[in-house]
């Protein structure tokens, strides 16, 4: 494993990296991770790409040391995904990239894939699935309103973080009730560990929390980001394979049965059992061969 720096418009982003980086004839894979983690949740699914012959990168995003704290302190989704076009662009990758994201990586991932002069020619989706997925229809109005009461209790924290000091005063206790929760059973000794080491301070737990609070703020959104804005919350327009764990104490995983008839042609939805919220990491081999299944092996 190495560290590739890429210097974007508003601040420094260090990434993991595996295979090599500098050889243009493989294509780019992008694994973005989310919260409460690291780019370190990709540590198995990384070298499995690079093996397959894939150069794989995955980023610290904005605020997540080593990384650096973007100068114009924007964490809209829109913001995270000119920062995954811009690695792309700057790595070199071309039309046979793909992109991987889990949680707010996710959410950056789906809205990629909606995004129409997006590079990446496939997209993978772990934990949270394309929004326009989770919308209501007239047809299956009842069963969204069934889903809906349970996944408003799991999702009491999105409401938390948008309280100014408490989330920051109780961060440590707030992420380790988050990873018990959401993967019953994972011991998460070492992410815990790596997530401190990248969130070291409150004004690097703000940028954290700051995913939440940003979203809602949509009139803060610098103009950099503008023609982005319309397309993250859109339907999928390049195949997409989503992943969801059978266990998973964050997203009430009969989301996953909603996702297929709303994707585009090509796509696939799994539920991996035996894995609760942070799937990658509590069945690795399962979601590695998942996941090179989909986007298939370039060696």
């Amino acid at each position: 494993m190495d560290t590739v720096t890429t210097d974007l418009d508003q601040l420094e982003l260090v990434s993991l990296a595996w295979g090599d980086i500098e050889d243009r004839s493989r294509p780019l894979a992008v694994l973005l991770h989310g919260f409460p983690d690291t780019a370190h949740t990709w540590r198995h699914l990384g070298p499995a790409l690079a093996e397959a012959g894939y150069r794989v990168v995955a980023p610290f995003t904005r605020g997540y040391a080593p990384s650096g704290l973007p100068a114009d302190r924007s964490y809209h989704v829109p913001a995270l995904m000119s920062d995954a076009l811009a690695v792309h662009a700057a790595l070199g990758g071309d039309d046979r990239a793909v992109l991987v994201g889990h949680d707010w990586g996710a959410i950056t991932a789906n809205g990629l894939a909606a995004y129409g002069e997006s590079p990446f020619a496939r997209v993978v989706a772990l934990a949270v699935p394309p929004f326009s997925a989770m919308n209501p229809d007239r047809a299956d109005l009842l069963g969204w309103a069934r889903i809906l009461p349970r996944q408003l209790v799991l999702s009491w924290y999105t409401l938390f973080n948008q309280l100014p000091v408490l989330p920051e005063r109780s961060f440590d206790r707030l992420v380790a009730h988050l990873w018990r929760r959401w993967s019953p059973g994972y011991d998460a000794t070492e992410d815990l560990a790596h997530l401190a080491a990248s969130l070291p301070d409150d004004e690097h737990r703000s940028a954290a929390i700051g995913y939440y609070r940003a979203q809602p703020r949509v009139w803060r959104l610098p103009d950099r980001y503008r023609a982005l804005a319309d397309d993250w919350v859109k339907a999928p327009r390049v195949p997409l394979l989503y992943l969801h764990g059978a266990d998973d104490g964050c997203l009430d995983r009969r989301w996953a049965d909603r996702v297929a008839p709303r994707l585009p042609a090509g796509s696939e939805v799994t539920v991996v059992h035996g894995a609760g919220h942070f799937l990658q990491l509590e069945q690795p081999d399962a979601v590695a061969a998942r996941i090179l299944d989909f986007v298939g092996a370039s060696a």
